[in-house]
């Protein structure tokens, strides 16, 4: 993969992909380390295999850039909807209120409950950041959607995780929640044995990964999809001479905007299941029957 003029990326050959995202990261401000290990053209040198990285290689990145226009953006969008709130709301007002009490009152109360009030903030945050991340993915100036990268998607899902576990310990105390979460009222003691150790696996270990696996496996499908529709129509309309195949690039291209727009749909819809779920470990470590 090399980067050609305005951020545009291009596969071997040459192939323009109009600037969609590539899936690896590439440093803001490249060190000469990184330079010589990752050249535009040829055979990086062998002494690069045994070099440990430049922590602003690793840190100082495109996509850490996203995260951060993305947080950004999240705040911005939240003081300018409720800056001077009105009795009689005006569209920007309205659009605000709208987003809020769906979390509010469709995610927080509804699953949580009576105790719904201190989550509210965090399910706002939550959906608001992953959806805006999820859209740089049909935004034509980022043209990737952060999430894509299975990194960023780990963090969201650790932070959930210790928030219903620290919501259940603070109420049960920890031996009384680790004991809640494990074993369910009313099974057998012979099947204990069986029952606990599915229950850990179900309640502290494949709740974090399925959370987490959800997200990025849609991100990332979608974007390699408008990625192969967009690159092979490209070549197929441009470096090819064959009438047939100079049609079906078109129509690949044509396609890409179809999945354009499924990709809108899908980047809300992730957002809002991540934070439903969320809502639901929170509710189920703060009830009081496993």
């Amino acid at each position: 993969m090399a980067y050609g003029p305005a951020g545009l990326t291009f596969l071997e050959g040459g192939v323009p992909t109009f600037g969609v995202g590539a899936f690896d990261s590439q440093p803001l401000f490249p060190s000469s380390q990184w330079q010589m290990c990752h050249p535009a053209s040829g055979t990086a040198p062998t002494q690069c295999d045994s070099l440990p990285p430049v922590w602003t290689d690793i840190w100082i990145t495109n996509h850490i850039l996203l995260a951060i226009i993305g947080a950004a953006l999240v705040i911005a969008f939240w003081l300018i909807v409720t800056h001077k709130p009105q009795i009689v709301p005006s569209r920007r007002q309205w659009a605000g209120e709208y987003v809020y009490n769906m979390l509010r009152n469709g995610i927080a109360r509804e699953i949580i409950g009576e105790h719904y009030h201190k989550y509210v903030p965090w399910f706002v945050a939550l959906f608001s950041f992953i959806a805006i991340n999820n859209w740089f993915g049909e935004f034509f100036l980022f043209m990737f959607p952060t999430f894509s990268k299975v990194g960023f998607v780990w963090g969201l899902a650790i932070l959930s995780w210790l928030l219903y576990n620290a919501v259940g310990i603070k109420k049960f105390g920890f031996v009384g929640y680790v004991k809640k979460m494990t074993i369910p009222e009313g099974v057998p003691p012979l099947l204990l044995i069986l029952i606990i150790p599915l229950e850990f696996l179900s309640n502290f270990v494949t709740r974090p990964i399925t959370l987490a696996l959800r997200l990025f496996a849609n991100l990332f499908a979608g974007h390699l999809l408008v990625m192969i529709f967009v690159v092979g129509g490209t070549w197929l309309v441009t470096y090819s001479h064959n009438l047939i195949y100079n049609i079906a690039g078109g129509l690949s291209l044509l396609i890409s905007f179809g999945i354009f727009a499924l990709e809108l749909l899908v980047a809300f819809l992730q957002a809002y299941i991540f934070t439903v779920l969320t809502a639901q470990y929170v509710a189920s470590a703060h009830a009081e029957a496993h």
